[in-house]
């Protein structure tokens, strides 16, 4: 039997006090306050009372550590999957914010000419196709109960856009995906449909930094 459903998990909020968009640079892993919220997601999924057969996780710290509470509680161990990592991205390591934003540099400009690509990264298609095919697998090689991909903002939000049938561009700063959220899928035929979202770390997040991308 293939998976029931499918929860793409994002990480909780990441130490980070220069404020630089980390991308996949090594050694960004999470705050205090991160690790509440990853706690809080996997509370979230046991308060469901679904069993979880698979875990899967960006190779990524961050997500790494956010897999630890999800494993801890269903007795599993997180297998890694390139697939569901963070884009690439040309801005990684710089602050996006403030008077010493990269946005302001010159020099940066040529990667800011397509944003429905974009042209500062992996283009949007891309992402949503490596995706869909590691939820295929997930589907496909659970035996019983749920699988539990735990990813990245950019990753989860191109999922929800294809499934929906929307343009992949979009606004970052619209990017429904907070820290520690949940979105869940199902398979319908041959196709990925969402069936819920939830945000169990809501009540921490008015207290974290999230450093989006462009």
């Amino acid at each position: 039997m293939p998976a029931e459903q499918i929860h793409l998990v994002r990480h909780g909020e990441v130490f980070n006090p220069q404020g630089v968009l980390y991308g996949r640079l090594p050694g960004y892993g999470l705050s205090s306050l991160g690790h509440e919220m990853a706690q809080a997601a996997a509370d979230d999924l046991v308060a469901r009372s679904r069993p979880v057969g698979a875990l899967i996780s960006s190779p990524l710290q961050r997500t790494q550590q956010s897999s630890e509470p999800i494993a801890r509680l269903f007795g599993l161990e997180a297998a890694l999957d390139d697939r569901v990592i963070e884009p690439e991205n040309r801005f990684e390591g710089k602050r996006m914010s403030g008077r010493d934003s990269a946005l302001r540099d010159v020099r940066n400009w040529a990667f800011l000419v397509n944003p429905w690509e974009p042209s500062w990264g992996e283009p949007f298609g891309s992402i949503a196709r490596r995706m869909l095919h590691a939820m295929d697998d997930a589907w496909n090689s659970t035996e019983a109960g749920d699988a539990v991909i735990v990813s990245h903002q950019l990753p989860i939000w191109m999922v929800h856009r294809r499934v929906a049938g929307k343009s992949l561009a979009h606004d970052p700063r619209r990017r429904r995906c907070a820290l520690s959220s949940i979105t869940t899928f199902e398979r319908r035929g041959a196709v990925f449909v969402e069936v819920d979202y939830r945000d169990p770390a809501a009540g921490l997040n008015v207290r974290a930094t999230d450093v989006g991308a462009v």
